[in-house]
């Protein structure tokens, strides 16, 4: 079973290099990465009762170039079909480059001509080597359903004929910020999943570090990319305290800090400080600062919410949006009391952003709670609670109500 992990690791380590050579080659996403899954589900068969090739990613080119030479001569004429399939197999034949295609893979993946959804699926399918099944799995759809949206931003990506490259430095910057949004999307959703029983997606959470690691490694001078991925790791050290054995949510002031993951805090405070003060600052560095802090308390009580927010003023300066103004309303709760942060969150109300999400009337009863008004924050709970669709949020909000009535 340990040999199955490691391979089926390495396997997802070596699909978006081997795509991102084939499509070099080819410049046909889809059929290079049909062919890709091919390969890997080769690999998947043989490699645990054969051994692990020694060069396994020129294993896996040679394996997906055969499948891709075999699919072209199927689909093409007979008179091209005689000088492409030669020049296939004189693509075939060359050395596997030492260069990783992985950062051009996730450009094109997450190009703006497509949607996010299609940005998100098509990344973790063709970057992250999950299956149809397993995103449409992670985000409650049906296989049909998610197949048919992976199927769609190929074909866009072939009827727009992008390009397989790194968009020109103009561009450079905003097509990575769209790269770490995806990322980061696909981070929180296995965080705290949007819909369904479940609370949390220990894969999909692991997957989205393991790429935001690989981007890091790629863009190792790029502090918001190693601001994400500070932001991801002291996040997730929190995830074993973050729900009870019946799936029941446990609030950051009361849950059990010892069973936070002391490494991957570490880590995470060791890529912040190699970024505050020698690169630029960005949304995701600060929103890693914050975490930090709550992350290097000793106790809830021990909580430097001054500075908590003092960053949020930052974040609101470097990011301003509804959702910094939510989070700092909390912080302007702890810092200047409950009845400063209602008043903070009552510029919400009228902002048709938040008009889709329970949050505001949740942490609007946490507030009213504090302030001692036990009516209103049971009402704000109930409406919270009715808005989600998330089951654990629906029974810690209803929960919450309940001890108040």
């Amino acid at each position: 079973m340990r040999t199955d992990r490691r391979i089926e690791g390495l396997l997802r380590e070596l699909a978006p290099q081997t795509l991102g050579i084939l499509v070099r080659r080819h410049r046909q996403f889809a059929a290079c990465e049909d062919a890709v899954q091919e390969a890997m589900l080769a690999a998947a068969l043989q490699w645990p009762q054969e051994g692990t090739p020694d060069n396994p990613l020129s294993w896996l080119v040679t394996v997906a170039e055969r499948r891709f030479t075999d699919e072209w001569r199927s689909m093409t004429a007979r008179q091209r079909r005689e000088a492409s399939v030669a020049a296939l197999d004189a693509a075939g034949s060359a050395p596997v480059a030492d260069h990783d295609d992985t950062l051009k893979l996730l450009f094109l993946c997450c190009h703006p001509s497509l949607s996010a959804p299609s940005q998100l699926a098509l990344t973790l399918r063709a970057v992250g080597g999950l299956t149809t099944a397993e995103i449409a799995n992670a985000f409650l759809v049906p296989e049909a359903t998610m197949a048919q949206r992976i199927s769609r931003a190929k074909q866009t990506i072939r009827d727009a004929g992008l390009a397989f490259g790194l968009p020109p430095a103009s561009e450079r910057d905003d097509r990575l910020r769209v790269v770490m949004q995806v990322l980061y999307l696909a981070f929180n959703e296995g965080y705290l999943t949007t819909s369904g029983p479940e609370p949390r997606r220990a894969d999909l959470t692991a997957e989205a570090i393991r790429l935001a690691r690989l981007l890091h490694r790629l863009l190792p001078d790029t502090g918001e990319v190693a601001g994400l991925l500070a932001l991801m790791l002291l996040t997730d050290a929190r995830r074993a305290a973050r729900a009870l054995p019946d799936g029941m949510l446990v609030p950051l002031a009361e849950q059990q800090r010892d069973l936070w993951n002391a490494a991957e805090i570490e880590e995470g405070i060791a890529l912040l400080s190699g970024t505050l003060g020698r690169l630029p600052i960005g949304p995701y560095q600060v929103q890693a600062a914050i975490a930090a802090v709550h992350d290097e308390a000793p106790s809830a009580d021990e909580t430097d919410w001054p500075q908590i927010l003092a960053l949020y003023d930052v974040l609101d300066v470097v990011s301003p949006g509804p959702v910094v103004t939510l989070n700092r309303a909390v912080a302007v709760a702890m810092v200047d009391g409950p009845l400063a942060g209602l008043a903070l969150l009552g510029t919400l109300d009228g902002d048709e952003r938040m008009t889709h999400t329970h949050r505001v009337e949740a942490v609007r009863g946490h507030l009213l709670e504090l302030a001692g008004d036990a009516v209103a924050a049971r009402e704000s709970y109930q409406r919270a609670a009715r808005m989600t669709a998330s089951v654990a949020e629906q029974r810690y909000l209803a929960l919450q109500a309940a001890k108040l009535a």
